[in-house]
């Protein structure tokens, strides 16, 4: 008798979900519904390619100092040099004056912007960014790039390919060494140029705990190609122009535009793999830079907001490419301000 009130209750529930769902067929949504979908990472066999350059070692070596110069403001200066691809690449050096905090002074790795490599001096231009930084108690490490200056290597530029940001990448493990350094509070700074250098870092080593950049050429393969218009008259040089459409032509020849080849230039793209980047990111664009379209970072930073990134944006009215005064002001203050918060707490 058990058993058969069962097999009428079950019959039962039954005729009920049926009649249920009848009622109701016109009201239930039976597909499934349209989740937004992760970015996918192509896996392209290439030195530029995201994945290629994360699977790499960068183990620079220990810093060594080549030449001391005047002293800073509470700060000392030198030009050092490490290794990178067993090139020896040479750098600006400061190590601020005073007592070393515990675990050693924090770090920040400072990108300069493209400089034609035959002219460039490592201790011109950039003095009041690097003085600004130094001064607040930061080591602060300016790699010259190979080919710049002295140091070893042809120069190879940033976009087309990975050396200026392998070079970077050995600059970290180098300065993690270094006596007075802490290991564990680096952070980067990158202009121009090296705004796509520090991008680019960002998503190949963890170690870099926070960046700044500033008028950053941090644009798509397609924005770099297709949309860059500068607001005033561009005269690279010879050997600039040579270099750049070499690499740039071999890249296109080998595996198309990014119209033909997608999957080749998202690999290669930055600002493809931003699910990577794990450090707060403060990005500054002049509204009247002249070299550098400010929307590159407009467009960079919707994207990191989009992907749930911590990130800043600032524009500043009538700057230009080098935020010079009277924004510079307002700019470092907020660089330094970012760098502390996430470098020194």
């Amino acid at each position: 008798m058990k058993n058969k009130w069962i097999v009428v209750a079950v019959l039962l529930m039954a005729v009920l979900l049926g009649t249920f769902f009848l009622l109701n067929r016109n009201n239930i949504n039976y597909k499934i519904p349209n989740l937004p979908k992760a970015s996918p990472s192509p896996v392209v066999d290439n030195p530029l390619a995201i994945n290629v350059m994360r699977s790499k070692d960068y183990p620079g070596s220990d810093i060594v100092i080549e030449e001391t110069l005047s002293e800073g403001e509470n700060y000392h200066q030198y030009i050092a040099s490490y290794k990178s691809d067993g090139l020896k690449i040479y750098g600006l050096l400061t190590v601020p004056s005073g007592n070393k905090p515990e675990g050693g002074w924090p770090v920040i790795i400072f990108n300069h912007g493209y400089i034609p490599p035959e002219i460039y001096k490592p201790t011109e231009r950039y003095v009041a960014y690097v003085n600004a930084f130094a001064r607040d108690g930061y080591i602060v490490l300016k790699p010259d790039y190979r080919g710049n200056g002295n140091s070893e290597g042809q120069p190879e530029g940033a976009y087309y390919s990975p050396a200026y940001a392998t070079d970077v990448l050995n600059a970290i493990s180098s300065i993690k060494k270094y006596k007075d350094a802490n290991p564990v509070k680096v952070g980067m700074w990158g202009h121009s140029m090296g705004g796509n250098i520090t991008l680019r870092d960002l998503e190949v080593s963890p170690d870099i705990k926070a960046a700044v950049i500033w008028g950053g050429v941090v644009g798509s393969y397609d924005d770099l190609m297709n949309k860059w218009q500068r607001r005033v008259a561009y005269q690279p040089s010879q050997r600039e122009l040579a270099l750049r459409n070499r690499s740039r032509s071999d890249l296109i020849k080998q595996f198309g535009t990014p119209q033909s080849n997608p999957t080749f230039w998202d690999a290669i793209d930055p600002t493809f793999h931003l699910e990577l980047i794990t450090a707060p990111v403060q990005l500054h664009a002049g509204e009247a830079d002249e070299e550098v379209p400010p929307d590159f970072s407009q467009k960079l930073y919707d994207k990191m907001k989009a992907s749930g990134k911590t990130v800043e944006f600032y524009k500043y009215q009538g700057a230009d490419h080098n935020i010079s005064a009277p924004s510079f002001e307002v700019a470092m203050k907020r660089s330094v301000d970012f760098f502390d918060k996430y470098l020194k707490s």
